[in-house]
């Protein structure tokens, strides 16, 4: 059995409800209010039947101390202007924020990031509502959602006109891309009227048919701002659109209907601006890429075109007749050499075998007939060298006719005496007569050093 120590499990639970409440809100009523000197606030939140401790420090309130002063929203970023919520004790609040343990004192508490009054709590039921309404309808579903082009050259802005958005948005569209036509859709973005507006101006985008995609786009606001672009109006008009819509309302953690509507959703209104258009260091880069492909490719192409005609040179050289003479004359030059010695072997042989037989004949008969026999043997001798010297004269009589013969059958051996091959450039055919060409026909004339190409005339 594992006994805890006191911290041990203060630390566990501290883990366990920290990771499961990373942010919530929660609603109630304010009692038991503390407001000491270090500036932080502590209250208990209750509905009547439970209860739940709230500290709001002094860093997540609202800075401002006076009306018309700007003061920060902790959650949202968004700079606004008014004195910050003054709580008592009845109030009924929205609480947004994420839950710790304190260990000192073993209880677990909420740390308010934000304080809203009910009213704005309302706005955010109504709006958890009307998400799901829409969903079930089946406007945020992926495949009904089109596809935003790159780099597009014509583009309806749907916006205030004389609004902090979208000189935000035209200022980076002037400095990315290559260009493009922009049309403003005046509209209000805040206010009753604004929905209906909006609403209008996007089924004008699409009636115009001109814009290749439309943007959406309003600064930042409160919930109460920003009410506009949570509305069905607005999500209707969206829904039925013809023309793809990037949605760029609020800051960040601004996320409205709209942008769950919408074909593509931004952070900010110069986001919008960046998602259309890449920057244009980006654009040279690439073009400098593919310069360089370009360049590699045509020097590879090159490199092909050159290896190939390499090989055709190699080709035509060896189906040359001069070539094919000078390897038919160094074939008999080799089958010369290689008679003489099968020439000589055998004479060495022969002239081996008669100096056994003279030794054999010796010994068996006397020394006149040896003598005879040697005589008679002198002149075999004799005759079989002439014969022999006949026989080499003849084969290379007849070697030295092949080769001349060979030789005269060179069509470039002509060219050496001053002679030249005629070509009708038409057909490639030698010219043999007159009357194989007619009066205008062209003919290549080929001479020892080069080509002359004529054409036939009639003087």
């Amino acid at each position: 059995m594992k006994i805890f120590s006191v911290t041990d499990i203060t630390r566990a639970v501290k883990d366990v409800l920290e990771t499961e409440f990373p942010f919530i809100w929660v609603r109630g009523q304010v009692t038991n209010l503390a407001r000491p000197a270090s500036g932080h606030i502590y209250f208990t939140l209750t509905d009547g039947d439970a209860g739940l401790s709230v500290v709001w420090f002094k860093g997540n309130q609202r800075t401002g101390v006076g009306d018309g002063e700007e003061t920060i929203n902790p959650l949202t970023g968004e700079i606004e202007s008014g004195s910050p919520l003054e709580l008592e004790d009845g109030m009924e609040i929205l609480c947004a924020g994420h839950m710790n343990v304190y260990p000192p004192r073993g209880v677990y508490q909420l740390v308010a990031e934000l304080v809203q009054e009910q009213g704005v709590g309302d706005l955010k039921l109504a709006f958890e509502a009307m998400k799901r309404k829409l969903a079930e309808k089946g406007y945020f579903d992926d495949d009904r959602k089109m596809e935003i082009p790159r780099s597009p050259k014509r583009v309806a802005v749907v916006t205030a006109p004389t609004g902090a958005a979208v000189r935000d948005f035209l200022k980076i569209a002037e400095v990315r891309g290559t260009g493009a036509e922009i049309r403003i859709y005046p509209t209000l973005v805040q206010g009753d009227l604004a929905p209906g507006q909006i609403a209008q101006a996007l089924d004008a985008v699409g009636e115009d048919g001109w814009a290749e995609v439309a943007v959406l786009i309003r600064g930042g606001g409160s919930l109460e701002d920003l009410w506009a672009f949570n509305t069905e109006q607005v999500a209707d008009a969206l829904f039925r659109s013809t023309v793809p819509v990037v949605c760029g309302v609020g800051h960040e953690v601004d996320v409205s209907i709209a942008d769950y509507v919408a074909d593509k959703r931004v952070a900010t209104p110069s986001h919008a601006a960046q998602e259309l258009w890449p920057r244009r260091e980006i654009l040279m880069q690439s073009v400098d890429e593919l310069d360089s492909a370009l360049k590699r490719s045509f020097e590879n192409f090159l490199h092909i075109r050159e290896s190939s005609l390499g090989n055709l040179q190699k080709g035509l050289s060896w189906l040359s007749p001069a070539q094919r003479i000078e390897r038919l004359l160094t074939s008999f030059d080799e089958e010369w050499a290689r008679l003489d010695r099968v020439a000589a072997k055998f004479v060495e042989a022969k002239s081996y075998t008669v100096e056994i037989l003279l030794r054999r004949l010796s010994f068996a008969f006397g020394e006149e007939r040896i003598i005879r026999m040697e005589q008679e043997f002198s002149g075999l001798e004799s005759r079989f060298a002439r014969a022999a010297d006949s026989f080499f004269k003849d084969k290379r009589s007849e070697f030295e006719n092949v080769a001349t013969s060979l030789r005269m059958l060179d069509p470039e051996s002509p060219l050496e005496r001053g002679y030249s091959l005629v070509t009708v450039e038409k057909s490639g055919a030698f010219l043999r007569s007159p009357g194989e060409v007619a009066d205008g026909d062209s003919i290549r004339v080929r001479v020892k050093s080069g080509e002359i190409r004529a054409r036939v005339t009639s003087e």
